[in-house]
C-alpha cells in the first residue's frame, strides 16, 4: 500500500528528465599555465649591453650578527695587518693561525660568535700571494671557520713540505757546539713547525734520546738513577724538561780523530756538508793559482865586441885602459849616419899606453 507522498515522488521520477553526458576528446592536449615560463625581456640595448654585476660575492660566508651597535675596531684591524702572511719560503702557515688566533681572542663582543669575527677579519691578514688565492676561490665555498683554516693550511702547507720536515725530525742529531737547552728548543721547533707530523709521545722521547751526544746522555741516565730508557715516558719527558732548564751547563761532546773511511753518527749533516765546501774551495783555488813563472839567468854580454864576458875583463882593451863604453855608442851611431850622407867617416884615434 503506497501513501500520498511516495506515489507523488514516484510519478515525478518517471517524469524527469535523463542527465546529459558530454562527450570528452582524448587527442584535445590539456594546456596549463607554465608558472615557470620566460617573461618578455623589455630591456633595451643599453641596459642588455651592461657589464654583469653578478658574481662578486665573496668567498668567505660571514654569519648574519644581529647584536646591536657591532662595529670592529680600528685597533683590531691594526693588529691583524701588522702581522700579515705573504707565503714567503721561511713563513710557516700554522704559526700564522696561531697568532691570529691569539689576536682575535683579546676581543669579545657581546652575543656575537668569535667564528665569525674571525671570518670577517681573516682576509685583513692576507697580502700578496695569499690575497690573490683568496680571491680566487668560488664564490660562498667557505661557510664555516673550520673550512677557511684547512684550505688555507692545504694551500700553503703542501705535502712535500710535511715529507721534509717529517725527515728532518726523524734525522735529528744534536751539534757538536750546542747546548742541552738549545738541542731541545730546536727540536721542539721542529715539532711545532709540522702539528700534524704524526709522531708519538714515545717515539719523540727515542728520537731525541739517541741524537744526545755521550756526555748528555749520561747526564739524563745519571738524573733517571740508571737507564733513561727504563723510566716511563712521562718521566722520561719530566727529567728532559728539568734538564733543559739549566741554560748555563755546556756539555760539549768529545770529538775524536777518525779516518775518513769510517762514518760519525755523532757529527751532525750541516757539518759535514760544510767540511766539503772547505775542501771544494780549497782545491778550487789551488787549480787556479798560477804556475810561477821562471827566472831566466841573466848572461853577460861584452858590449865592446860581443863576447860572452863583461867590457871590463875584454881581450880587445889593452892593458887597463878601457874604451869609454857610452863615447864608443855614440861615436857608432854618428858613423853610420855620416856614411849615409857619403861623407867620409873620421875614426878616434885610440889611445896606447906605450904612447
Amino acid at each position: 500500500m503506497h501513501t500520498r507522498s511516495q506515489s507523488r515522488n514516484l510519478h515525478n521520477q518517471q517524469h524527469q528528465a535523463p542527465p546529459v553526458v558530454e562527450q570528452f576528446n582524448l587527442e584535445e592536449p590539456i594546456v596549463n599555465p607554465d608558472p615557470l615560463a620566460p617573461m618578455a625581456d623589455n630591456r633595451t640595448m643599453a641596459q642588455l649591453l651592461e657589464a654583469p654585476t653578478a658574481g662578486y660575492e665573496d668567498a668567505i660566508v660571514v654569519p648574519e650578527i644581529t647584536a646591536d651597535n657591532f662595529e670592529l675596531k680600528h685597533g683590531l684591524l691594526n693588529l691583524v695587518q701588522n702581522k700579515q702572511f705573504f707565503r714567503h719560503d721561511k713563513e710557516d702557515p700554522h704559526a700564522h693561525i696561531r697568532y691570529f688566533n691569539k689576536i682575535t681572542s683579546t676581543m669579545k663582543f657581546p652575543n656575537v660568535p668569535s667564528t665569525s669575527v674571525k671570518l670577517m677579519l681573516f682576509p685583513f691578514s692576507l697580502e700578496g700571494a695569499t690575497r690573490i688565492w683568496l680571491e680566487k676561490e668560488p664564490p660562498r665555498s667557505i661557510q664555516t671557520w673550520d673550512d677557511l683554516v684547512s684550505k688555507f693550511i692545504n694551500k700553503f702547507f703542501p705535502p712535500s713540505k710535511t715529507t721534509n720536515l717529517r725527515n728532518e725530525i726523524t734525522r735529528f742529531q744534536q751539534r757538536f757546539d750546542e747546548t742541552f737547552y738549545e738541542a731541545w728548543d730546536r727540536f721542539n721547533d721542529l715539532l711545532r713547525a709540522c702539528p700534524h707530523h704524526g709522531f708519538s709521545e714515545l717515539h719523540q722521547l727515542d728520537t731525541f734520546y739517541n741524537a744526545l751526544n755521550s756526555n748528555d746522555q749520561d747526564s739524563l741516565n745519571s738524573a733517571a738513577g740508571g737507564n733513561f730508557l727504563d723510566k716511563m715516558p712521562r718521566d722520561c719527558l719530566r727529567i728532559i724538561e728539568s734538564k733543559s732548564k739549566v741554560r748555563n751547563s755546556r756539555n760539549k761532546p768529545v770529538v775524536a780523530k777518525v779516518s775518513s773511511s769510517t762514518s760519525t753518527p755523532g757529527i751532525s749533516s750541516e757539518v759535514a756538508e760544510l767540511k766539503d765546501m772547505v775542501k771544494a774551495l780549497l782545491l778550487d783555488k789551488k787549480n787556479q793559482s798560477p804556475a810561477p813563472t821562471p827566472v831566466k839567468a841573466v848572461e853577460e854580454s861584452c858590449v865592446t865586441c860581443g863576447g860572452a864576458h863583461s867590457y871590463q875583463t875584454c881581450p880587445a882593451t889593452t892593458g887597463n885602459v878601457y874604451r869609454d863604453n857610452i863615447q864608443d855608442l855614440s861615436l857608432s851611431k854618428a858613423a853610420r849616419l855620416t856614411t849615409t850622407k857619403e861623407t867620409p867617416v873620421i875614426e878616434p884615434a885610440i889611445a896606447n899606453n906605450d904612447c
